[in-house]
């Protein structure tokens, strides 16, 4: 196992309207990964991730492709600090 990380994942393109945040926490979920998921007045989408080093590299992958109407044109990728409750929340 890998050592648990922190990432905060600016996602843009066409991923508003088109069910990234409730997809993006059921590959969260199924990944093992805590955090959230919001939209942002820009039209982007912040996803904020703790877990295995391994499983947020998964999850970046996934958040390329997103759900299937999803138009994913850039993945921003920076380490994030700050507290993140257990389990995985859909928020505005």
């Amino acid at each position: 196992m890998s050592e648990t990380v922190k990432r905060r994942f600016l996602v843009s393109g066409k991923v508003q309207g088109v069910f990234f945040r409730a997809s993006t926490r059921a590959e969260a979920d199924s990944l093992g990964v805590s955090g959230w998921a919001r939209n942002l007045p820009d039209g982007r989408v912040e996803v904020v991730a703790h877990g295995d080093a391994d499983a947020l590299e998964k999850l970046e992958s996934w958040l390329w492709k997103g759900p299937p109407a999803a138009e994913v044109n850039a993945v921003d990728t920076d380490d994030y600090v700050g507290d993140i409750a257990d389990g995985f929340k859909i928020t505005s």
